[in-house]
């Protein structure tokens, strides 16, 4: 089996074209070519497949081998894709799990991702959800780079509140000119280098219940990232989009037992 191998600001994916319809995996050889020990190794893995109405279908796979929800990096990553393999140029529209997303390419690599709109979303003093593909938990910490995220995620992952499927969880900074955010992601089970769908969430919570248009710059432990949004009400945003690299790796060929 080819693959080939993305990242976005260090979210790593394995992408396979599967637009014959040939490859059919098991959760447990999806988590196999995810392991960073036996296998390729990433945080998640794609199908490029084929969807009537739209240049392709992304589906997407958590390193535990589940198929799981929206992506961001992992989105941008397949535009990316679908650009090496000739399917599209500069732009794109195309199907995922939460719906449409149209997604443009630069000459400098980077890929504004348009992403779904937020109807309504929980505001805390010391905390938001909400949901921008994938559900998230947006907590405000003072020292993003001193706090335990693996711990104190798993614990908000795993609540009572957010079963059975659980929340990925975003500790965020805010500094003068931008936020810093770090991300324990439900499927990867630990912290990643970037959460596309995160970054989007902590952006659109860090101006609380005000409205307006705003793009806000995002640092990630993998890098930088900027997302912008119009809110028209305090609970709900539309017009999000999500912007970074996506940066093609090495291509490989790898045997399934």
């Amino acid at each position: 089996m080819i693959f080939y191998k993305y990242q976005g600001t260090g979210n790593d994916f394995i992408l396979l074209d599967n637009r014959e319809g040939n490859i059919s995996l098991t959760n447990p050889q999806v988590a196999f070519l995810c392991n960073r020990h036996f296998g390729i190794g990433a945080d998640g893995l794609m199908l490029l497949e084929l969807a009537e109405g739209y240049d392709f279908k992304m589906v997407y796979y958590n390193s535990n081998g589940r198929e799981s929800t929206m992506c961001g990096n992992g989105g941008r990553c397949m535009a990316a894709f679908a650009q090496y393999l000739g399917i599209i140029q500069t732009e794109t529209n195309f199907i995922a799990i939460d719906g449409a997303h149209k997604a443009t390419i630069a000459d400098n690599g980077r890929v504004n991702l348009h992403m779904v709109d937020v109807p309504t979303m929980t505001i805390e003093p010391e905390y938001t959800i909400i949901n921008t593909g994938s559900p998230h938990y947006v907590l405000w910490v003072e020292h993003v780079q001193q706090t335990d995220v693996y711990n104190r995620g798993k614990s908000i992952r795993y609540n009572d509140a957010f079963k059975p499927g659980g929340v990925n969880v975003n500790f965020v900074q805010q500094g003068n000119d931008q936020l810093i955010v770090r991300t324990y992601e439900r499927g990867v089970e630990d912290e990643t280098l970037s959460c596309g769908t995160g970054v989007t969430a902590a952006a659109i919570a860090s101006v609380g219940r005000l409205t307006g248009t705003y793009t806000i710059p995002v640092e990630t432990p993998g890098g930088h990232l900027e997302v912008s949004f119009v809110k028209t009400t305090p609970f709900s945003a539309h017009e999000v989009v999500l912007t970074g690299p996506a940066k093609f790796v090495f291509k490989g060929e790898i045997e399934l037992k």
